[in-house]
């Protein structure tokens, strides 16, 4: 049986089994959204003899990953790390990183600062990859232009997608090339969302304005409420957000000259999402909003890093002498293909 506060817990382990058990809570006052009021009711296996006894042990501590790992008993579970993927990037890569940097720093900002780095250096090639795949859509955008003139009608839409598929493929370039790196990148960036806020060491550090890297950081306490806001301002989250305004208008931009996107999609992707994190992260752990400042910040840093050295004419060369050479089937393809050949169908030969 466990009760869990956000950093501490209190369990209750019976060396055999409990028989049953009712937990049930409820508000400590009408009304109150933080205190509590918790009653458990649990049944032991138990015989009225006189030797007869039922050995139980308690923990009450924190909520430290490896101070409840050391007990062998699953403890450390009832830390809110994520499920599947995300927690067992948390168990496994970011918190041992985390505790290796912890033995050589003391000031927890800078330990959030050197573990960015680290992740984003690992990372950049799918950066690289990603801005390579968007570049070569930017400089074939002219020759889908001139597949859009001749396929004007809405009724030769499909038309018009088989032959812009076909370009693609002629010159060996993926559509989808851009968003698998990135996709690659999003269970790190929900792992690091689940394992700020549980996590004990940054419980009450200070880092620069801010008292405890647990806690938003507040530099005005405002005398209402905003709705979905809250009462208060926390300065990491603003900065946050227009280092996440930055970053998405030079990726939008990039992709904007690849593709013809509806003005809407480019105002919601540059602004409205940062303005929907400011208002969702504003009561966050300050540890986290630090963590996603510096991610955007570096990432705008290897973007422009990047394409000082990725050239739109050399590129597009590139692409053209891909058509000279044979296309290559893929697996999934040359597998189809032999199939078909077992049952003794014959694809039909190109002229």
């Amino acid at each position: 049986v466990s009760y869990q506060h956000q950093f501490f817990s209190s369990i209750l382990v019976a060396d055999n089994f409990l028989a049953n058990g009712i937990i049930e809570y409820k508000s400590f006052e009408e009304g109150d959204k933080y205190l509590k009021y918790f009653e458990s009711t649990i049944g032991l296996p138990f015989e009225f003899t006189s030797e007869s006894s039922v050995p139980l042990s308690f923990y009450f501590g924190p909520n430290h990953f490896n101070t409840l790992k050391q007990y062998e008993l699953g403890f450390e579970k009832i830390i809110p790390l994520g499920k599947s993927i995300f927690g067992w990037i948390n168990r496994f890569v970011i918190i041992p990183a985390f505790n290796f940097l912890d033995n050589f720093i003391t000031n927890y900002g800078l330990i959030i600062l050197i573990l960015t780095i680290l992740i984003k250096l690992v990372l950049f090639p799918l950066t690289y990859k990603s801005y390579l795949s968007t570049a070569k859509m930017r400089v074939l955008k002219p020759e889908i232009d001139e597949i859009s003139k001749k396929f004007p009608k809405k009724e030769d839409a499909m038309k018009k997608q088989q032959a812009t598929m076909a370009m693609y493929k002629k010159v060996g370039v993926n559509p989808m090339g851009g968003c698998i790196p990135m996709a690659i990148q999003f269970p790190i960036l929900i792992a690091m969302f689940r394992f700020f806020p549980a996590s004990f060491e940054l419980r009450q550090k200070a880092f620069l304005w801010a008292d405890d890297l647990s806690s938003f950081d507040s530099i005005i306490d405002l005398p209402f409420t905003i709705p979905q806001y809250g009462d208060h301002v926390s300065l990491f989250t603003i900065l946050m957000a227009i280092a996440l305004i930055f970053s998405s208008k030079l990726n939008t931009g990039q992709m904007n000259d690849a593709n013809q996107q509806m003005p809407g999609m480019k105002f919601m992707m540059t602004y409205m999402m940062p303005v929907m994190l400011l208002f969702i992260f504003n009561s966050y752990s300050s540890g986290l909003s630090y963590y996603y400042f510096l991610s955007n910040v570096i990432t705008l840093g290897q973007t422009l890093f990047i394409r000082r050295f990725v050239d739109d004419e050399a590129l597009l060369k590139k692409l053209h002498d891909n058509k000279k050479k044979p296309v290559k089937k893929s697996k999934w393809q040359e597998r189809l293909e032999a199939a078909a050949k077992q049952k003794g169908y014959k694809p039909p030969k190109k002229k």
